[in-house]
């Protein structure tokens, strides 16, 4: 690996941080630098309001989607100009954080299936931030298996009529438009009866429903399609090819996600170096520099994880499996780590908010949060399957229900 930028690097990247130093909306930068997972909060202003108005700013000078091509609002970048933009952008770039679905998921699937007008209409507003994008995708009775999903769409002249349910959508309560995955043919298998749309999330007969986290927040919600009406011009791919149309989003949706997945390491070691433990300061705990040890061993195998990424890209090359691998190793990884803060914290690891201890808030937030990270973008048992099957070439897992028909699927064990 070679961890120096090649001129051309080196030029995109001194000019990426100029315009950030002179345009990053700086008054908001120590509480984004103290901002850890699952609390993401600014005092005194809308994070929205404000992740809205740095993304129309990133927009106006071409770097709010530096990889898309120009036509469809970006600048053209390359992919590790792309990974160069997100190491400078730094801090502010957790503002981008209800942007990551659509411009990382929605907008790669549009680019691939949309007709040109569509992309021409609906990408720019993406890729500016002034329209939000979530994907429905997960529901009730499926769980992890996409392909289990139960929503019924039914062809009505030129419309297509959807009824049905999805569930753990984030950010459907302030999105625009989504792309939905639904069950056309329920006659054949599951994963050949699918099909892809996109639409208004204010479309008449949607209803969303916010679901109340254990951390208080509301990022996760319940959709439900009672006889909604969608046009087959927002279709996306042929009817019935729906599953290959959503590993198009899938895959971003790992890269997305496993490519800035946080493991809480900085924030304890931070937190170790202030902490004192029965009169001493907690580094002089040999248990817990073993801890801190094995962790930093493990954040930077992560870290260089991520350097074979990202130097496959500026080769030109598809990076491998390393996503899978780095959300696998930090999803649980987080959770330990926001575990054992709590613990050192003692009886203080239970108080949050701005009257209490921050550090204990940050902690027991990071830990409310950190099963969700362990489910969204791919359970740890299907990133397990992919690293099996695919870097090991291990045999696939046997699938009893491969070629029944959908309807023909129990749904209930025998009593």
């Amino acid at each position: 690996m070679n961890f120096d930028d090649t001129p051309q690097e080196a030029e995109f990247r001194a000019q990426a941080r100029a315009w950030i130093d002179a345009n990053a909306p700086k008054q908001y930068e120590a509480e984004l630098k103290k901002a850890s997972l699952g609390r993401v909060q600014l005092k005194g202003a809308n994070i929205l309001d404000v992740a809205k108005a740095w993304q129309k700013k990133k927009a106006e000078a071409g770097w709010a989607v530096p990889h898309w091509p120009k036509e469809y609002g970006g600048r053209g970048a390359t992919p590790i100009e792309r990974v160069i933009w997100q190491q400078e952008e730094g801090a502010f770039g957790k503002l981008t954080a209800m942007f990551i679905i659509g411009q990382g998921m929605c907008g790669p699937t549009m680019m691939a299936y949309a007709s040109e007008q569509q992309k021409r209409h609906y990408l720019p507003p993406l890729g500016s931030g002034e329209t939000v994008w979530c994907q429905l995708f997960s529901e009730p009775a499926g769980g992890s298996d996409v392909a289990g999903l139960r929503t019924r769409a039914e062809k009505d002249g030129d419309d297509w009529v959807i009824n049905g349910q999805k569930i753990w959508t984030s950010g459907a309560h302030y999105s625009d438009y989504g792309i939905l995955i639904t069950r056309t043919d329920p006659t054949v298998p599951k994963h050949k009866g699918l099909t892809m749309f996109f639409l208004d999330m204010k479309s008449k007969g949607v209803e969303i429903k916010p679901i109340k986290q254990a951390n208080g927040n509301s990022d996760f919600n319940e959709v439900y399609f009672t006889d909604v009406r969608i046009p087959d011009s927002q279709r996306l791919g042929a009817v019935g090819d729906g599953w290959n149309v959503s590993l198009t989003t899938l895959m971003n949706e790992r890269m997305s996600i496993g490519a800035n997945v946080a493991t809480g390491f900085p924030e304890l070691f931070e937190y170790c170096n202030s902490l004192t433990l029965d009169g001493a300061p907690a580094l002089d705990d040999r248990a817990v520099r073993s801890k801190l040890a094995n962790w930093a061993v493990r954040a930077s195998g992560l870290k260089y994880t991520s350097f074979r990424a990202i130097s496959a890209l500026s080769k030109g090359e598809r990076p491998g499996p390393e996503n899978s691998i780095g959300k696998l190793v930090a999803g649980s990884m987080i959770q330990d780590v926001a575990t054992y803060a709590l613990d050192l914290q003692g009886a203080s690891g239970v108080l949050s908010g701005p009257q209490d201890a921050e550090v204990a808030g940050k902690f027991q937030a990071m830990l409310l949060r950190s099963p969700a990270t362990r489910v969204e973008g791919g359970t740890d048992e299907i990133l397990r399957n992919i690293i099996a099957e695919r870097v090991l070439g291990l045999p696939g897992d046997i699938r009893v229900d491969k070629d029944v028909p959908f309807n023909q699927i129990p749904t209930r064990g025998r009593a």
